[in-house]
């Protein structure tokens, strides 16, 4: 493969350096094994994707052990072409399954979950981008399992704050929605999105209601700076988000951006240290941090923290 590098971007498309120890997950055991299949059996026989394996995170056996999977709705194909995700592209199927709804409501009862979330590929083939669907999921989740808590994560709608408004107004006790990395990236990594449209919908999501929990994810490793980071932190800042996620990019085949630098778990710790001092009710940075991950966990500690700054 060749070693070029993107000359918009400085995006490396070599491969990837060797994994250092410290972002190498552990092997499951034979038990932890079990749970997975049994988990990967369940959501086969109810037809249901997740992003867990669809994008080949590094963190699904230890979820999957804990019987948690974040819900990846509107099928398995997607209309972008990211050079960060191992999610298929392509031409999806242009019919919504509209049973999908009932079929995870039903999952997360029989799972007893308390804590769910509800991701999708970009449906840019669809007038709404999707958004009826997250509702009706949202809907149908909150009338099986009242007490369940909901974090969605969307794609950005291509801009129609139209349809953002529909998913907020269903009401998600989360709204996720990740700005993936620094906006001069954007053009090798996400291409087909927008840094100003990602900010935009997460600015609509808190006015249109405060006291949602907002979120969003970054991934490093990219070829960012240190500056560069902190000015989106900075952006993010601005739109009212809550929680926010920094993790490693890992590279999931050769035909995807390489990774630049793995980020050293010191680094993260100041990005961390950074995030709070500048405001963040919420922040989990590490090598192995994605956006769905301990999601059940660190949402009941976002909502302590909100508790908390409010006696203040």
């Amino acid at each position: 493969m060749s070693n070029a590098h993107d000359w918009r971007s400085g995006v490396s498309r070599r491969r990837s350096p060797d994994k250092p120890m410290w972002i190498r997950a552990m092997a499951p055991t034979s038990r932890a094994a079990r749970l997975v299949r049994e988990m990967r059996s369940l959501l086969r026989e109810k037809q249901l994707n997740t992003v867990c394996e669809a994008a080949a995170c590094p963190n699904m056996s230890e979820c999957w052990q804990r019987r948690h999977a974040a819900f990846m709705i509107l099928g398995s194909t997607c209309t972008r072409a990211c050079a960060f995700c191992n999610i298929r592209k392509g031409r999806p199927d242009p019919v919504v399954n509209l049973n999908e709804p009932t079929e995870i409501a039903n999952t997360v009862r029989f799972l007893g979950l308390q804590h769910i979330v509800i991701t999708s590929v970009n449906r840019d083939d669809l007038a709404d981008g999707g958004a009826g669907q997250f509702a009706r999921v949202i809907t149908a989740v909150r009338a099986s399992m009242p007490k369940t808590t909901i974090e969605v994560l969307t794609p950005d709608f291509r801009g129609k704050l139209r349809s953002g408004d529909v998913v907020i107004r269903a009401q998600p006790d989360v709204f996720n929605h990740n700005i993936e990395t620094v906006p001069r990236l954007y053009p090798a990594i996400r291409p087909g999105a927008r840094y100003d449209v990602s900010l935009k919908l997460l600015d609509r999501a808190k006015t249109m209601n405060p006291a949602l929990f907002t979120k969003s994810g970054l991934m490093v490793g990219l070829g960012e700076s240190r500056q560069e980071i902190t000015q989106v932190m900075d952006d993010l800042r601005k739109t009212g988000i809550d929680f926010l996620t920094i993790g490693q990019y890992l590279q999931p085949t050769v035909k995807h951006a390489a990774v630049d630098r793995y980020v050293t778990p010191a680094e993260f710790a100041e990005y961390a240290a950074l995030a709070r001092a500048k405001g963040f009710l919420m922040v989990v940075a590490s090598p192995l941090t994605r956006s769905s991950y301990h999601a059940e966990r660190d949402f009941a500690a976002l909502r302590d923290a909100r508790a908390v700054a409010a006696v203040r």
